[in-house]
């Protein structure tokens, strides 16, 4: 275990960094394009996102994710890691003006696990063993150290190009030898039935527009249907139903506040057959009716703008 003031004096330096990038704006995509730097001075709603292959770190404050019936609460000693493309709802629920929240967020490329697998000779995960696709563990002094330093090169524009990867496949090894690292070779893993689930995953990201045949999706990925119940649920707290009702309602949100499409066609254009339906499963993940909510919606992008 490393001594505890060296690890503070590394949270020191990481919150300095990340506030000095995002001293003019909450939220910085930055030349390192799978880093993303945020910031927020007061706790937030909860907001409706899909967490894609990602880890997560606080530098200072605390958020809370909730993933079906669990939640997930993260601070500067803890990360989070998501290991497929998971329907959330996220909010910050540590921060002021006076010790704003300050965290991180760097996507996780899998072909690059599965070579670090390889290159590592890292054990493999113990067959027909499937688990949440998201989880906390404990921060360690190494991977606080390798984010700062893939920060710091943000300072040196040049450099990224050569550099960045490196740093990037040093954070990806530390997570595969870290507590969460079997979480990870499970679903790099050719073959397991964490990495069959993701194939499904993607499937109804690409089609959920269309009737969705429970059948037809387990013959996709080469399961039996109570087969991928069991294990769609275990990765992703729902089913793959439930799954597909959040990237419509998602998208149709979408529709209806940024195109202005109106609660009808919207409903129509995500594959409902019946407005009413459509309202009804509408309110009950959003906890207000489409009008009603995107109206919300737009008064609370009008005041953070004021």
């Amino acid at each position: 275990m490393f001594e505890n003031n060296n690890v503070e004096v590394a949270f020191e330096a990481l919150r300095k960094s990340i506030a000095r990038w995002t001293d003019k704006s909450d939220r910085v995509e930055t030349a390192i394009p799978e880093l993303i730097l945020a910031r927020r001075n007061e706790p937030s709603e909860p907001v409706s996102i899909m967490y894609e292959p990602r880890v997560c770190m606080i530098a200072q404050g605390a958020k809370r994710v909730q993933l079906g019936d669990d939640a997930y609460v993260y601070d500067a000693h803890h990360f989070l890691v998501t290991s497929v493309d998971l329907p959330t709802f996220v909010q910050v629920i540590k921060a002021s003006p006076e010790e704003p929240y300050l965290g991180l967020v760097l996507k996780i490329d899998q072909r690059e696990i599965s070579q670090l697998i390889v290159d590592s000779n890292l054990p493999p995960p113990r067959p027909q063993q499937s688990s949440r696709g998201m989880a906390t563990g404990e921060v360690t002094l190494p991977l606080l150290t390798a984010f700062q330093r893939l920060i710091d090169l943000l300072d040196e524009p040049k450099d990224i190009p050569i550099l960045a990867p490196i740093i990037q496949r040093e954070i990806f090894y530390r997570l595969l030898v870290g507590d969460q690292g079997a979480r990870l070779r499970q679903m790099a893993s050719a073959g397991s039935q964490s990495q069959q689930i993701a194939r499904a995953i993607y499937w109804l990201k690409s089609n959920f527009t269309r009737p969705l045949r429970i059948d037809d999706l387990a013959a996709q990925v080469n399961m039996s249907i109570s087969t991928l119940h069991h294990h769609f649920r275990q990765v992703t707290a729902m089913s793959p139903l439930q799954y597909q009702k959040w990237l419509r309602l998602n998208e149709a949100r979408r529709l209806m506040l940024t195109e202005n499409k109106d609660a009808t066609t919207a409903a129509f254009q995500v594959g409902y057959e019946s407005p009413s339906q459509f309202s009804r499963e509408y309110s009950r993940l959003f906890g207000a009716p489409p009008l009603r909510d995107v109206t919300n919606l737009r008064q609370m992008a009008r005041t953070d703008a004021g």
